[in-house]
């Protein structure tokens, strides 16, 4: 009997009892405008009494609450319904691939728990951008990417209709090559371009979900520097700077250039005697009476 009464005050203090456990399927994943059911059931003790709450999180790690107080939110009202043992969408696009979490809580326990829900949408033509000339030694990335597949795309390049390998440096026919191939974001770079680089290339998208898609072929031609253009280009332009020199020589000797203007000569003070007559008044005192004259 007394061991009945602890056990009961032992639960009551620590808050163990209404505790809930929440079980879910992690992963789900269906394809774009399909319906899916979010199953998340949950256990509680001595007859506790939930509320449910659902909130979504989506790829650029924005959070909104899609079921709150016993019903779906604003955005999500006619999309979803509460069904026993989880949430149901109708129709799912895929702006809806993202984090689910479901919250079970009441007065005295709390659990969560998330679905990672994938809507599966096949790959698009990919927007590939590859330079149709380059000079050898230039470094040169050629791009590739496919902005609808869910879950996102891998890319594989090829060039003269052949698949080039992630590591060219483990294939013996492409060991000569030196280029970087980056599958996840579809970047194809080759740090110093040479003449067996010349070739046919596109890329291609694949999810696991429809077929491949392909982009344009380009032909991207390696060409040599023009040295003798260099040199043209440096003797015609060492040729005009003396053209022109020339000319303002010429215009110069001619007079056909303006003349700079003729500096004035600079006023000069003279000095002038004074006559006797301004030097004594007949007092016997000198009095100037003429000064310098300018």
């Amino acid at each position: 009997m007394w061991t009945f009464v602890f056990v009961c005050l032992s639960i009551s203090v620590t808050g163990l009892h209404g505790a809930f456990t929440v079980t879910v399927n992690p992963s789900v994943k269906v394809k774009e405008n399909e319906g899916v059911d979010l199953k998340c059931s949950y256990t509680a003790d001595f007859g506790a009494s939930p509320r449910i709450e659902w909130k979504f999180k989506d790829l650029k790690g924005s959070q909104v609450l899609i079921y709150f107080e016993n019903k779906p939110t604003a955005q999500y009202e006619g999309r979803i319904a509460m069904v026993e043992g989880g949430l149901r969408f109708n129709k799912v696009t895929r702006a809806d691939t993202g984090d689910y979490d479901c919250e079970v809580s009441g007065n005295t326990g709390y659990d969560e728990k998330t679905i990672k829900l994938t809507v599966l949408v096949p790959p698009s033509k990919p927007v590939s951008r590859i330079p149709s000339s380059v000079t050898t030694g230039s470094n040169v990335r050629l791009t590739c990417y496919d902005a609808d597949g869910s879950p996102p795309s891998t890319y594989r390049w090829y060039k003269d209709n052949t698949p080039l390998p992630e590591d060219p440096s483990k294939f013996p026919s492409f060991k000569n090559l030196t280029y970087k191939m980056n599958v996840f974001n579809g970047n194809l770079e080759f740090p110093s371009v040479s003449k067996l680089d010349t070739g046919l290339y596109f890329c291609e998208a694949s999810n696991g979900e429809g077929s491949p898609q392909r982009g344009d072929t380009v032909n991207m031609e390696i060409r040599d520097v023009n040295v003798g253009g260099i040199v043209a280009g440096v003797i015609v332009a060492l040729l005009a700077v003396g053209l022109l020199l020339f000319a303002l020589w010429f215009a110069s000797k001619k007079g056909y250039l303006p003349k700079k203007a003729e500096s004035k000569p600079k006023q000069q003070a003279v000095y002038i005697q004074p006559r006797a007559d301004d030097m004594d008044d007949g007092d016997g005192e000198f009095r100037q009476k003429s000064s310098f004259i300018v």
